[in-house]
């Protein structure tokens, strides 16, 4: 398996069917604080998009402009895109935030809210799955928001610590 990622090129998506991978999800505006202003629609559009295509999320933070997520697909489905996409849209179609909105993107029909991609990383072993679950949870004490990961709460850090997986 490790071979099989020392010879990908750095720049190709790796799909792997029931992969676990670790993603940031960028808003086109830095600085915005749109996400946890809209967090209830957030929530609503992942829970719609998963509900169709199901993901096991291992951690996930939602800051003011970003989101990073760790999450493990189901045996047989690659498919992280779909999901990403369809979060993406369904929370612009409902979000009545008025974003600038660049002539390439006004061309295109978007509305300008998200960058266009997202970072993906396909996890390798369970040293980097607890390396990326732990980025997400201190990810809020990172940017100054709280000086505790349990502060935050827009955190999986709370679901791990009731679990046990964590201690506060």
């Amino acid at each position: 398996m490790i071979e099989q990622y020392q010879s990908m090129s750095r720049y190709r998506r790796m799909y792997v069917p029931g992969g676990t991978y670790f993603f940031t999800v960028k808003l086109a505006e830095r600085g915005s604080d749109l996400l946890i202003r809209e967090v209830e629609l957030l929530r609503s559009a992942y829970a719609s998009v998963v509900a169709e295509h199901p993901v096991t999320c291992d951690a996930m933070v939602v800051l003011p402009d970003h989101i990073h997520a760790v999450w493990t697909l189901p045996d047989g489905d690659a498919d992280f895109s779909i999901r990403w996409k369809k979060i993406k849209s369904t929370f612009t179609r409902h979000c009545s935030h008025p974003a600038y909105v660049s002539s390439s993107k006004a061309r295109k029909g978007e509305r300008g809210i998200w960058q266009r991609r997202f970072w993906e990383h396909c996890i390798r072993d369970e040293a980097d799955f607890a390396a990326h679950v732990n980025y997400c949870h201190w990810n809020p004490v990172k940017h100054g928001l709280v000086e505790r990961p349990d502060a935050w709460p827009y955190s999986t850090v709370h679901r791990a610590i009731r679990r046990g997986e964590l201690v506060a």
